[in-house]
């Protein structure tokens, strides 16, 4: 009697809050993602969080298995998000846990950035032997400003050489949080993870509604975020979503509330990896939905999905990427122009950071493209070697460049062959980049050397435990020129760096061109700064006299910047010996013969042109 009038007191509770008393309440919900600077064991660690919560068999288990692509693998990076849900009991008491894994190179923060949207909480992994990096201060930052709970972890503690006290006073440091509220791991070995399980259910938030109402339910208008999406052929647009409020189930009339799009929701499930189709998701969890929407332009990352009859008000979703970099990519062989674009086409589709769009020009049909970073660069060049056999050549990369021409018009440029000449130009601005750098003080100078030599107006310079935290800002024409790559080289690979776009800033920059026998050749223009502009054209005319084919008249490579020649070389006459023939004999005929070779090459200099193949143009991208 006593029971059934506890039973009946509680379901007028749940009446009241609207809380259908089904097992998904007697759940508790975490969600997650684990953020690193790159090489810290990101993945590692989600290796053994699946083989430990049992989500993957062990039989099945392999290394950084929720990275798909063969790409990842060999570079040890993981380049795409990916989301699984694992379950874990913890004192009889049964979690779902919602993991989105994130990449760690700086190319791909944006993507750390959605995937911190979706979720309430975050690891901060560092390694043992690193310590804080340029990238591990980003990612706190943007966690903070999200208002995610901070999961701080030492990973790598089986290491020889492992800083373990030292590590974890920098994360003292940096977070304000107790060394004992730090957590000692290996992703390796296992060894902490079990604890790290525990601290994610006991530290990490149960999921936060968006509706004012009813906010512990999450009951009330069905609201999703859609954080990622695939795209199949026969299913159209996977959306990869997190349901902030509501329920959704299969056959309902959804809406895209941005982009005004109906559809019937196909099968709803979540990762287990892999996906599995569920009857329903409901407010907190992490999952899928298939649209069966054919136009893939049609769904857009940081859209909401809610009810068609009953909509309700987009969430905050996510900014979009921008392009940071541009270069234009041309299959070697004109005939796989079509395979190329749906190459792309598929790209896009995975990645919709990557923007690209058709043009022509001497190296035949192609396509401009907008990539995050000279890492992302290579990842899709890579990718469309790999995974469509297709041979592709790409010029080298560029920024964007706002021109205010001297009628007053603003335009915006990123191919140097499109760039007006200096007497149109009434001014130019440039994007620049606000960058952090780590380093151990030993290599001060030589880091401040290199900075000098980019460009960077350096700012502050503060102690980071034992290391030295510089901030400056620089032109990002400049980072794009390898400056990583000679920070790492100049620093034995100890500093670390980290970047985000600025503003934009007033340029001081020369389009060069280059003549070849006197015409253009705009293939081989390129935008420098003033100040390497006499290098840069030494360097480019003696790289193009290697490749450029001998004529029968000598002809002349020249480097032009502000209508003037800064740099010159002569590419001599292929000689024919057009007296071969001859033998024996008075030596006039001879005589007449080499005047009408001599005359033939004048005629030639002064009219005849000299016509480039198109394997040179490759050859010169190339290098």
């Amino acid at each position: 009697m006593q029971k059934e009038k506890f039973r009946s007191r509680a379901l007028s509770v749940l009446e009241k809050h609207q809380i259908k008393p089904n097992k998904k309440n007697m759940n508790e919900i975490r969600n997650f993602c684990i953020i690193s600077h790159i090489d810290h064991g990101k993945s590692t660690l989600a290796d053994r969080l699946l083989e430990i919560t049992g989500t993957v068999e062990k039989r099945k288990m392999r290394e950084q298995f929720l990275d798909a692509m063969d790409i990842e693998r060999e570079r040890g990076i993981t380049i795409k998000m990916t989301p699984v849900t694992m379950s874990y009991t913890l004192h009889a008491a049964s979690y779902t846990l919602n993991l989105i894994d994130t990449p760690g190179h700086i190319d791909f923060s944006y993507e750390v950035s959605r995937s911190l949207a979706a979720v309430e909480g975050a690891i901060l992994l560092v390694d043992a032997s690193q310590g804080i990096q340029a990238q591990t201060l980003s990612n706190v930052e943007l966690a903070r400003s999200l208002n995610k709970t901070i999961i701080p972890a030492v990973n790598k503690i089986d290491l020889p050489h492992a800083r373990i006290r030292e590590t974890k006073e920098e994360i003292t440091a940096l977070l304000g949080t107790r060394p004992e509220d730090i957590l000692e791991i290996s992703g390796k070995t296992g060894q902490g993870v079990s604890a790290l399980l525990e601290a994610i259910i006991e530290r990490i938030p149960e999921p936060r509604y968006s509706t004012s109402e009813n906010k512990q339910s999450g009951a009330g208008p069905l609201q999703a975020l859609i954080f990622d999406f695939e795209y199949s052929p026969h299913q159209g647009v996977i959306a990869y979503i997190r349901v902030a409020s509501g329920e959704i189930k299969k056959g309902i009339k959804l809406l895209l509330a941005g982009a005004g799009h109906v559809f019937e929701a196909g099968d709803v499930g979540v990762f287990l990896p892999e996906r599995r189709v569920k009857d329903s998701l409901q407010a907190g969890e992490i999952g899928y939905v298939v649209t069966n929407i054919k136009k893939p332009e049609t769904v857009t990352v940081g859209d909401t999905v809610t009810t068609a009859h009953a909509p309700a008000s987009l969430l905050e979703g996510y900014k979009k990427p921008v392009s940071m970099v541009w270069a234009n990519v041309y299959p070697i062989a004109q005939d796989d122009f079509d395979d190329l674009k749906k190459a792309l086409d598929r790209l896009h589709l995975e990645d919709s950071s990557f923007s690209y769009e058709e043009e022509s020009g001497a190296l035949g049909r192609g396509f401009g493209c907008g990539f995050l970073g000279l890492l992302h660069i290579e990842i899709i060049i890579e990718r469309i070697r790999r995974e469509f056999g297709i041979d592709v050549v790409i010029t080298s990369p560029t920024v964007m460049y706002e021109v205010t021409l001297k009628d007053g018009r603003i335009e915006i440029f990123h191919s140097p062959s499109e760039f007006p000449e200096d007497h149109e130009i009434s001014h130019v601005r440039e994007p620049w980049a606000s960058l952090s750098i780590l380093t151990p003080s030993d290599y001060l100078g030589s880091i401040l050397s290199l900075l000098e030599e980019y460009e960077v107006t350096i700012g502050d310079t503060m102690n980071v435990g034992a290391r030295l935290e510089i901030k400056g800002e620089m032109p990002l024409r400049e980072l794009m020129r390898d400056f990583y790559n000679r920070l790492k080289s100049v620093s034995s690979g100890y500093a670390s760096l980290d970047y985000a776009l600025s503003d934009m800033r007033d340029a001081n920059v020369v389009r060069i061109d280059v003549l070849v026998h006197g015409e253009i050749e705009q293939p081989f223009s390129r935008i420098v700064s003033e100040k390497r502009v006499e290098r840069e054209a030494r360097a480019l005319v003696e790289k193009l006299k290697k490749i450029l084919p001998r004529q029968l008249f000598a002809y002349k490579i020249q480097a032009q910047a502000r209508g003037r020649i800064i740099a010159s070389e002569s590419i001599t006459a292929l000689k024919k010996d057009v007296t071969g023939y001859l033998y024996g004999g008075d030596r006039t005929r001879k005589m007449k013969l080499w005047q009408k070779q001599k005359k033939g090459k004048k005629r030639l200099r002064e009219s005849g042109s000299v016509a480039l193949p198109h394997d040179v143009f490759i050859k010169a991208i190339q290098g």
